[in-house]
């Protein structure tokens, strides 16, 4: 007959041993040629805006005021604008999350965190350049070229370098092999392809995203992004980035629902130093759908005309009929 109660002794006795016999730390996911995992669908929506809004004085934000921030923002479907005149709130379909972001336990009041003010360091001659005043939101109307990437469907925020939520666009996909990761937003379903330890195409043409280069430090990918298309691209709002920038990313995956994204910017034609940013990209909701743009750019004829009718002088008043007699 076995006593149960030495068994139960023992076995006591071995989970109290020490250190030596606790369980295993669980290994980091990786695919299957030892590489961490990244693959998914993965979306970084919230609250949480490049830029610290004034409305905020930190970037740790506290639970309360968070919280009133939150109040303010869910009116408007999480988008940060001053009024809702046009009942955007009821007419969109802003993809914000629910509220600030998150990060190591932390409520974010911009994805900036350095400098520590959380604003873009843009330099004086970068500013005059853009034609930019003291808000530092520019807005052209003058040719085609003036206005956003995003308006003409050429880039977006989540899917260019570096990735940028937006209000209506905040999902991406991975996609790994031994060789190549590749990046596709689900906005304009940009294909950003990212090779591991190759060198530069001497004549490949610089482009929207650029050059994308990848290496593994430990169980960090590092991308580094160089060759922009010349000039000065409007990569978000209020965020511009020139030709001569260099992009560097960091992807680690901290948990089986969350990756660590880490980005660094540096283009002295634009910035007075080098910024950075933080965010977490957690599982999307659901699978990745076609995002239809308005192709062809039609509403852009629209836009221009109505600037030059608005620049037109005001035509003078005309003169009341004289009175009959």
């Amino acid at each position: 007959m076995i006593d149960r109660r030495g068994v139960v002794a023992s076995l006591a006795g071995l989970f109290a041993a020490g250190p030596a016999l606790a369980a295993p730390k669980p290994k980091a996911l990786r695919r299957p040629w030892g590489a961490p995992d990244l693959e998914g669908v993965w979306s970084s929506a919230s609250y949480t805006e490049l830029e610290r809004p004034e409305q905020l004085k930190s970037l740790i934000v506290s639970p309360e005021d968070a919280k009133v921030w939150e109040a303010t923002l869910a009116k408007t479907g999480g988008v940060n604008v001053p009024n809702d005149p046009l009942g955007q709130a009821q007419s969109e379909f802003p993809e914000t999350g629910s509220g600030l972001m998150r990060i190591n336990g932390e409520i974010r009041g911009s994805m900036i965190v350095d400098p520590a003010d959380g604003q873009l360091p843009y330099s004086d001659e970068a500013l005059k350049r853009l034609g930019m005043g003291k808000h530092r939101r520019r807005r052209g109307y003058d040719n085609v070229e003036e206005r956003p990437q995003n308006e003409r469907c050429l880039t977006a925020g989540t899917g260019g370098v570096p990735l940028i939520a937006e209000a209506d666009a905040n999902v991406v996909e991975i996609v790994q092999t031994r060789d190549a990761i590749v990046i596709v937003g689900e906005k304009y379903h940009d294909a950003r392809v990212v090779r591991l330890n190759g060198s530069a195409t001497p004549d490949l043409p610089a482009s929207w995203n650029g050059e994308s280069f990848g290496r593994w430090e430990g169980d960090t990918l590092v991308v580094e992004t160089t060759r922009f298309r010349p000039g000065d691209q409007l990569r978000a709002e209020g965020f511009y980035i020139s030709g001569e920038a260099k992009v560097t990313e960091r992807f680690r995956r901290t948990s089986p629902g969350e990756i660590s994204y880490t980005f660094t910017v540096d283009d002295p034609a634009t910035y007075s130093r080098p910024w950075r940013a933080e965010v977490v990209f957690g599982p999307a909701p659901g699978r990745m759908f076609e995002y239809a743009c308005h192709e062809g750019n039609y509403s852009l004829t629209s836009i221009l005309a109505a600037a030059r009718q608005g620049n037109q002088p005001t035509p003078p008043a005309t003169p009341a009929a004289p009175a009959k007699p």
